[in-house]
């Protein structure tokens, strides 16, 4: 283990000790805002500690073992717990070094998912609906909270457009990969000669903004029109103007938000919507500037760069990005997404310690 990294890790457990006489102190329990901040520092530092610890006694049963190895009785053993240690010490210093990585600091945001139909007709507009679905499903299985804030359903189902809002634990750090084109190639319902068509839908996975302390907006630079909102939704819809559309002059992004009942709350969404949007851009403007100085591994994000393809003649499922291939479309389309995923994130980990490593 290099000497940096074992010194960052021993600095860590000293502020863990500090952190545990801290969230002791009698005076802490009467700050409940100084004692959420040390628990939530106690949760993010214990488990690397932990792992720290392990370290050293593999370390310290590396050491055993070698004076064991002194007695050539003993010695086949000892090249045997010389052996494991060692393994135990490579694995835990790859896990070490991943969890000393610099952190996003919008991992743990919500986010605003966006799906629009590209190329491919109707059989586009029913693949977004697919996407929707399997991010819907995936958001259940891991506890999140799923809220359409504006969708555009096409004549032979499945969305021309949907926007949804996803709230949960480290929603943005498990999907923030999936920005990009996603490719289908099956045979539609609608093709009479069992003909396999290729179509094609984007997404776009926003962290979602802080219209206060992220961006500013300057309302002189909005235009905002209310109008019927169209579509399902009883006859309530098409009595008053509740539907919202914000237009950001400067940048010409348009927003819309139709889905509740009420003007105000309409209103609302499209602002978080557009603020978002207005960060993301600024975000990818960043991200550019960072790509011409190094490349990232998994793509830029960018909404015209192909990421994923889903075949279902052959049943397969390919990340472009990283050359995985699954043979299990049904179980992914139904939200089984957690091995592409993690996938993802092990990549990313792997590049950016590369990129430390050019740069230490």
């Amino acid at each position: 283990m290099k000497l940096s990294l074992r010194t960052r890790l021993e600095r860590l457990a000293t502020r863990l000790a500090e952190l545990d006489h801290l969230l002791a102190a009698p005076e802490i329990a009467d700050d409940m805002d100084r004692y959420r901040a040390y628990a939530r520092e106690h949760a993010e530092v214990a488990p690397v500690v932990e792992r720290f610890r392990a370290w050293r006694q593999a370390e310290a049963d590396l050491a055993a073992a070698d004076e064991l190895g002194a007695d050539p009785s003993m010695k086949a053993y000892a090249d045997e717990e010389r052996a494991a240690a060692g393994a135990r010490m490579e694995a835990l210093e790859r896990d070490l070094q991943a969890a000393l990585l610099p952190k996003d600091a919008d991992d743990t945001r919500n986010v605003f998912l966006e799906i629009r139909a590209g190329t491919g007709g109707d059989e586009s507009a029913l693949f977004a609906g697919d996407l929707f679905r399997m991010y819907a499903r995936y958001a259940e299985r891991a506890g999140w909270k799923v809220e359409v804030v504006s969708a555009s359903e096409a004549e032979l189902g499945g969305y021309r457009e949907v926007i949804a809002r996803i709230a949960g634990d480290g929603v943005y750090a498990r999907l923030k990969f999936e920005s990009g084109g996603h490719r289908v190639q099956r045979v539609p319902e609608t093709e009479s000669q069992g003909r396999i068509h290729t179509s094609a839908c984007t997404v776009a996975v926003m962290p979602e903004a802080d219209p206060i302390a992220d961006i500013q907006i300057n309302p002189a630079e909005l235009r905002i029109d209310t109008f019927r909102a169209s579509g399902a939704g009883g006859q309530h819809v098409n009595k008053t103007d509740s539907a919202v559309r914000i237009t950001h002059l400067p940048s010409g992004i348009v927003v819309e938000c139709q889905d509740d009942r009420s003007q105000h709350r309409n209103r609302a969404q499209a602002m978080a919507v557009l603020a978002t949007r207005l960060l993301d851009r600024e975000r990818g403007e960043r991200q550019r500037k960072e790509a011409a100085t190094r490349k990232s591994l998994i793509g830029s994000g960018d909404r015209s760069e192909r990421i994923r393809t889903y075949n279902f003649p052959q049943g397969r499922v390919t990340d472009h990005r990283i050359n995985l291939t699954l043979y299990r479309i049904d179980a992914i389309m139904d939200g089984d997404l957690d091995e592409i995923v993690t996938a993802l994130q092990h990549e990313y980990q792997a590049e950016l310690l590369a990129a430390l490593g050019e740069d230490a």
